[in-house]
C-alpha cells in the first residue's frame, strides 16, 4: 500500500471516533437550551425563547405554543430588567424524551418597582420540564410547578 492510501484509511478510521467523542451529550445540549432560553427571556427576545418550545407544547394549565407566545408579548410589555436565576438543575434523558427539574427565581421591574415575581431568596419555585427530541434538537413540550395560571 502506498503512503497516501494508509493516510486516507487512518483518516477514515479515526474521524468517526473523533466526531463521537467531540459531539456534545444530550445532557449538555439540554443545559445549553436552558442557559440560552433564560438569556433570551432576559433580552426579551420572543423568537429566541419560542425556538426552545415545541409547536406540540401542551401542559396541565391548558397552555399551548401560541398562547405562550402571546403571553410573553404581554409580559415583556409590562416588565423590564428581567433577571433569571436557576439552580439545582437535574436532567434525566431517555431515547427521545427527557425531564428536567430546577429551582428558579425571577426578578423584574414593573413600572418603578423591582422585586421577585417568581420565587424569592429563601424559597425558589421548583419547576419541572418535559422535553422531546425533535430531529436533532431538544424542545420543551410541557412545564409543571408554576404557582399561577397564565
Amino acid at each position: 500500500m502506498s503512503r497516501k492510501t494508509i493516510i486516507i484509511l487512518c483518516i477514515l478510521f479515526f474521524m468517526p471516533l473523533v466526531i463521537y467523542f467531540l459531539r456534545p451529550s444530550d445532557e449538555s445540549r439540554i443545559k445549553k437550551l436552558f442557559r440560552d432560553g433564560s438569556q433570551a427571556i432576559e433580552k426579551e427576545d420572543i423568537d429566541a425563547v419560542m425556538s426552545k418550545v415545541s409547536f406540540n407544547y401542551t401542559d396541565e394549565y391548558g397552555l399551548n405554543y401560541l398562547y405562550i407566545k402571546e403571553s410573553l408579548k404581554r409580559v415583556f410589555q409590562q416588565m423590564s430588567d428581567i433577571k433569571i436565576e436557576y439552580e439545582n438543575l437535574k436532567i434525566t434523558v431517555s431515547e427521545k424524551t427527557a425531564g428536567a427539574e430546577m429551582d428558579v427565581r425571577v426578578v423584574a421591574t414593573i413600572g418603578t418597582e423591582t422585586g421577585y415575581i417568581l420565587g424569592d431568596l429563601p424559597n425558589p419555585v421548583h419547576l419541572t420540564f418535559t422535553l422531546e427530541k425533535e430531529r436533532t434538537k431538544w424542545m420543551v413540550t410541557k412545564t409543571g410547578g408554576m404557582p399561577f395560571k397564565w
